[in-house]
């Protein structure tokens, strides 16, 4: 019997324990009330396309509470159920771009809501000739917002009702990493531009097949054969082709020099006539004004494979010792360096374009390789601007290249680090967006 009397007084101890509220370590039942702080705000550094929507954190919650969002063009008219969210989730901390990292922002909801706008109807022609209208969206209005609170039971409804139309903004916050690096690039530029001023033999990487021209130039005039240049496909308005000009002014100078003779055949008229000048400037500029002959400089075609089988023919009738193919180049690349090899000639060549740089530094002897090209008319020339805008290029890469580096060791400390607001600002910083 005793046994009997113990075994029912441990049952009725675990009842006591189990259904009893506040014992046994079950949670007490928290009332649930709809946040009171309830606000809109603009959303900075956008467009004027969206509203943030902000309250404080509550103690109920929880994955199985859910807050709901409702909006309405009217402040006492009929709403609209946006959204449902979990209580536990979007924090303003998650915003870091619009709240920044303060520790405070993990006790606050935040999310991001389109306005109602204004819709208009816009016609068109469709094609199959047929008239055709449409909604498009016109302008936002002013939407009132309110929020509830559901445990999957009933909704409990917060009298605040804020409202808000959305501004457009003049300046993105957190693009403002770009700003800063834009004018960093902008104070290299002077302070380079001032040194190459002071300083015009300022040093620079040499390049390889740019110090070949004096070789090729020289290996032309011992042969008694004359030297190929070509300005590329493109006309005189594409950077590439200003590139290339400035490099034969160069060459030209030396051509003079050592009584050499220099055929440019062109694709564009105006390409034609700005090469004549300034191999008629380099000519003078060597002492040498009697010896330019401006028929060494001629238009073929204006078509891609009408020049090159015109350039071509030039360099299997005339024989040069020397080729030059600088600037952007297309599927006549290879046709064109290929013959070129094929008659024995020294070959250096230069082109932007990603494509063909593969056939131009198997084909060639030297190969200018991407920007190298735009490099070759500062490292040429010598003028204080492009050596300054040169240098002022090396620096921002070396800058660019130290933010990836601390980049990445900021990434992998804050995957160790969460809670430190350091990492986390100089990460967002260096994000690119």
């Amino acid at each position: 019997m005793k046994q009997y009397q113990h075994l029912l007084c441990a049952c009725v101890l675990c009842w006591v324990f189990i259904m009893m509220p506040g014992m046994g370590g079950c949670p007490k039942d928290i009332e649930i009330i709809p946040p009171t702080d309830f606000k809109t705000m603009d959303t900075p550094s956008d467009a004027g396309g969206t509203l943030l929507l902000t309250w404080s954190k509550m103690p109920y919650d929880s994955p199985e509470i859910k807050y709901i969002i409702y909006r309405s063009e009217f402040r006492d008219g009929p709403t609209t159920e946006v959204e449902r969210l979990a209580s536990d989730k979007n924090f303003a901390s998650q915003m870091t771009q619009y709240f920044g990292f303060s520790r405070k922002n993990r006790n606050t909801h935040a999310y991001k809501i389109q306005p109602i706008w204004k819709m208009k109807t816009v016609g068109r022609r469709g094609a199959d000739g047929m008239w055709q209208e449409s909604q498009e969206r016109d302008y936002p209005v002013m939407t009132y917002f309110r929020i509830g609170v559901t445990d999957g039971k009933a909704v409990v409804m917060s009298p605040t009702v804020p409202s808000g139309v959305p501004v457009a903004n003049w300046f993105r916050q957190d693009r403002a990493n770009g700003l800063i690096i834009l004018v960093a690039m902008f104070l290299f530029l002077i302070y380079y531009i001032s040194m190459a001023q002071r300083n015009p033999n300022m040093f620079l990487r040499k390049i390889p097949g740019i110090d070949a021209v004096d070789e090729a130039v020289g290996r032309a005039t011992e042969m008694g054969k004359p030297i190929l240049y070509s300005t590329g496909y493109y006309d005189i308005t594409e950077l590439s082709t200003i590139c290339s000009v400035n490099i034969l002014a160069h060459v030209a100078k030396k051509v003079a020099q050592y009584d050499s003779r220099l055929i440019v055949p062109s694709k564009w008229p105006v390409a034609m006539t700005v090469c004549q000048e300034v191999v008629r400037e380099a000519y003078i500029n060597a002492g040498r004004p009697d010896a330019f002959n401006p028929n060494d400089i001629y238009f073929i075609a204006g078509e891609q494979y009408s020049y090159t089988i015109g350039v071509d023919s030039i360099m299997v009738r005339e024989r040069p010792a020397a080729n030059f193919f600088l600037g952007t180049f297309a599927a006549e690349a290879l046709i064109l360096a290929e013959t070129g090899a094929s008659t024995g000639a020294i070959q250096i060549s230069g082109t932007d374009s990603i494509y063909q740089i593969p056939f131009f530094v198997v084909a060639c002897d030297y190969c200018l390789i991407g920007e190298e090209l735009y490099a070759a008319s500062a490292y040429l020339a010598r003028n204080p601007r492009l050596v300054g805008s040169l240098k002022s290029q090396d620096a921002g890469k070396l800058l660019l290249f130290l933010a990836f580096i601390i980049g990445t060791i900021m990434v992998t400390l804050g995957a160790f680090y969460p809670e430190s607001e350091i990492f986390q600002v100089i990460r967002n910083f260096l994000t690119v967006r």
